[in-house]
């Protein structure tokens, strides 16, 4: 299947280094960052891995959780996580799903014959507390992923989510927001009373209204 975004995502059952894990009841109500990595033992997916769980006040923060994917055993995620967690100075403590079946790499497009044979792509998803897909990218394997741009995403998620406002080119966290189309200006001076600046008949900008 080709997820799209806005598609619910396919709940499954697959073994981590922390035990059996159930998307649907791990993600609870949070927002889940799924990623995958081509394989364990791998210079790049250790430093990934390591920051991922450096940041795990800010995906706190945000109500995120974190779950990694390889087609590698649980057995060998084990004996990887001490290399991470020495080599990064961290503790990974989240899972890292053992898809030897490849059961999630298919059910959510990871794997990529012509970039990586058999071997699951570095690809990143974000799922919000009601399944959607809201987010999906798919980086080069000789490329780090940047997981300070996961993060922005999810602040602009969660924002735009309840507010009438989108989030221009690199905004960040506490940066001026854009009035979303559908609102008049005059209705958008009303429900934003910090004010609206408008640049364009169809470019107005307010402060963040959460701030």
């Amino acid at each position: 299947m080709t997820l799209q975004l806005g598609d619910t995502v396919p709940d499954f059952t697959q073994e981590s280094q922390l035990g059996p894990i159930n998307l649907y009841d791990f993600a609870g109500d949070s927002w889940v960052v799924l990623f995958s990595h081509p394989a364990d033992y791998t210079p790049v997916c250790t430093t990934e891995l390591g920051e991922v769980s450096r940041l795990r006040a800010e995906w706190e923060k945000r109500n995120v959780k974190t779950i990694a994917l390889s087609v590698d055993s649980a057995e060998s995620h084990k004996g990887w996580i001490g290399d991470i967690n020495d080599t990064q100075n961290t503790t990974v403590d989240y899972p890292i799903l053992a898809d030897s079946d490849k059961k999630v790499s298919s059910l959510y497009g990871m794997i990529h014959p012509n970039a990586l044979s058999n071997l699951t792509v570095r690809s990143v998803f974000i799922i919000d507390p009601n399944k959607k897909l809201r987010l999906q990218i798919t980086y080069p394997a000789s490329t780090g992923r940047n997981f300070d741009e996961i993060l922005r995403v999810i602040d602009s998620l969660q924002l735009t989510d309840h507010h009438q406002v989108a989030t221009p080119v690199n905004w960040k966290e506490g940066e001026d927001c854009v009035v979303v189309p559908s609102i008049p200006t005059e209705e958008a001076r009303e429900k934003f009373p910090k004010g609206v600046t408008e640049i364009r008949p169809y470019l107005r900008m307010t402060p963040q209204p959460n701030k």
